[in-house]
């Protein structure tokens, strides 16, 4: 796994302060670390993936204020410039995806084209 200090996926705010919110929670696997890529399927094409797992060898590892993430490096490319946050209203509650290179994206924002 190679440590890269610029990250192509920016954290906002809100996000931050829920994925700590998440990391905090009882029973938590600490040894787990925070993955973001995408999966074929949904409406647009691909889906987003946000969990916890292990990290393995396909995987470049980085730092968003203060929360340390893996991306497959297969999927960076369809990340590169996207900003993830945190939505708590009445309409909207989750994260959101704000990715420059979808060329279209469903009506729930958690699938896109390229």
């Amino acid at each position: 796994m190679n440590t890269i200090t610029e990250a192509p996926v920016k954290l906002a705010p809100c996000a931050v302060t829920e994925l700590k919110r998440l990391m905090n929670e009882p029973g938590f696997d600490a040894t787990n670390i925070l993955r973001i890529g995408v999966k074929g399927g949904g409406c647009s094409g691909l889906s987003y993936v946000l969990g916890f797992d292990k990290a393995t060898g396909n995987d470049n590892e980085y730092e968003s204020e203060g929360i340390r993430f893996v991306i497959d490096k297969a999927h960076e490319l369809y990340l590169a410039g996207m900003e993830i946050d945190w939505e708590n209203g009445l309409n909207n509650r989750g994260f959101s995806f704000k990715n420059p290179n979808a060329s279209s994206t469903c009506g729930c924002g958690t699938s896109f084209a390229v």
